[in-house]
């Protein structure tokens, strides 16, 4: 196959070359120690080939289940009983959507959202989406920080300043996992989803929740999300902890992974394989996500603890109100897991963020331990000051700010996934087009009525 030239350690297909016209040279692709490096079987039968592109989808899914989502989502069942269910579903279709277009944007293009943002855009406007991609992964890691820190404090007795200093050891986790391939790296992150699942897979059944009440409210979203403020800033907070604006760069990055066939035939089926990781994984998340929030509602919201929103909360009182000893157990557990597993993915998505946007080349330890640092710092003086109360606050405040950086992404994500000079024969179908706008217009929208309602007091 002929390939037009792009670099020493880039190129790109002859037909790709002539539908996309770039204004900056790329030297390497995305992630270039893991690029194409997972094989992919040649043998017939779609899903067998599907065994192969299973993993991406895992570690964007953490991102949607993160301790971030554990604070709003235990929040907004302990005040308003199931309302917010509907948020929870709502926030995954438009996930599901975001990343089937991030997705396809990496494997059509061989370029992650951050690299065609640095080529597409000026160089004051790729300095401030860059900004904006740095802030929602500090934000992440700041709720990783916390998550940990509590679960090792209710797990070990740890005291939460420690657990905060402790938590910057995780790098060398990371790094001692990437020595293994990227493939054990997936099997690691999908271990840890399991034991999530199952774990809160037993809290559901011990909480004994309304099933056709929850059922119910998973479809039918309820016109108080919008008149009440403090409904509207928990789901907000639960659309900035779904739909992480960082994962949308990752994601475009990760899918490169693979070792299919670079060829319109070997790339169309790659988006396919990719979307049925990406859509099951996702479908996994939704349910810890909904299983959070229906465990709150039952337990708390049923028995009259409206103002539950902080974790160790949560944990002191599951094992008395649900009456099993070891359910507060299952509870930091299935934590620990989720703040792990998030460290991973925030590793990979600094690395493709800054890489992208500024070809800053980093090594993954000094990058992970300079965001790491920035998380623990206001963790560290919230904690001091203020004590387990305060990270509640700091924990549900960062899922809102990663909703406010969520346009950000997904603006450019739209464009440039409609665009055919960028996509070639990949450009999205009409009704993706406009499905994809609504979705960008929603959360815009979300967003700017959060802020009057704050600016005016409401």
């Amino acid at each position: 196959m002929a390939y037009f030239g792009c670099g020493r350690k880039f190129a790109l297909p002859l037909h790709m070359a002539t539908e996309i016209t770039p204004k900056m040279d790329i030297s390497a692709p995305s992630l270039p120690e893991v690029h194409a490096s997972v094989r992919v079987t040649g043998a017939p039968g779609k899903w067998r080939r599907l065994l192969g592109f299973l993993g991406p989808g895992f570690l964007i899914a953490v991102g949607y289940m993160d301790p971030g989502n554990w604070a709003t989502d235990i929040a907004g069942g302990s005040k308003y009983g199931y309302t917010l269910l509907s948020v929870i579903m709502l926030s995954n279709l438009m996930a599901i959507l975001l990343q089937s277009l991030s997705l396809k944007l990496g494997i059509a293009t061989e370029r992650d959202l951050a690299q065609v943002c640095r080529e597409a855009t000026g160089r004051w406007v790729g300095f401030v989406l860059w900004i904006m991609a740095e802030v929602a992964i500090a934000a992440c890691d700041l709720a990783e920080v916390i998550g940990s820190a509590i679960a090792l404090n209710l797990l070990f007795h740890i005291p939460l300043i420690w657990g905060v200093l402790i938590t910057g050891l995780d790098v060398l986790l990371i790094l001692l996992l990437q020595q293994f391939g990227f493939r054990k790296v997936e099997a690691v992150v999908i271990g840890l989803i399991g034991t999530i699942v199952v774990l809160f897979g037993i809290q559901m059944v011990l909480s004994r929740p309304e099933y056709s009440l929850a059922a119910w409210s998973l479809v039918m979203p309820s016109a108080r999300i919008v008149t009440d403020p403090g409904l509207l800033y928990i789901a907000i907070g639960i659309l900035g902890a779904t739909v992480m604006p960082h994962n949308l760069y990752l994601h475009s990055a990760i899918v490169q992974s693979r070792d299919y066939k670079r060829t319109r035939k070997g790339r169309r089926e790659a988006i396919w394989l990719a979307n049925i990781d990406s859509a099951l994984a996702l479908t996994i998340a939704l349910f810890v996500n909904a299983a959070i929030l229906i465990v709150a509602a039952a337990v708390f919201h049923r028995s009259g603890h409206f103002e539950v929103a902080a974790i160790e909360d949560a944990y002191k009182l599951l094992s008395p109100l649900v009456g099993a000893a070891g359910a507060s157990t299952l509870f930091a557990v299935a934590l620990l897991a989720s703040g792990q597993n998030s460290s991973i993915t925030g590793t990979l998505a600094g690395q493709v963020v800054m890489e992208g946007f500024v070809n800053l080349k980093v090594a993954p330890w000094l990058r992970r331990l300079i965001t790491r640092s920035i998380a623990i710092a206001p963790t560290v003086v919230v904690v001091a000051l203020w004590g387990e109360h305060g990270t509640e606050k700091l924990l549900l405040l960062s899922q809102v700010i990663l909703s406010l950086q969520l346009s950000f992404a997904v603006v450019p994500l739209v464009i440039f996934t409609g665009s055919r000079k960028w996509m070639g024969e990949f450009v999205n179908a009409m009704w993706v087009k406009v499905l994809a706008w609504v979705t960008a217009v929603v959360i815009a929208g979300l967003n700017i009525w959060f802020l009057v309602q704050m600016l005016t007091g409401n």
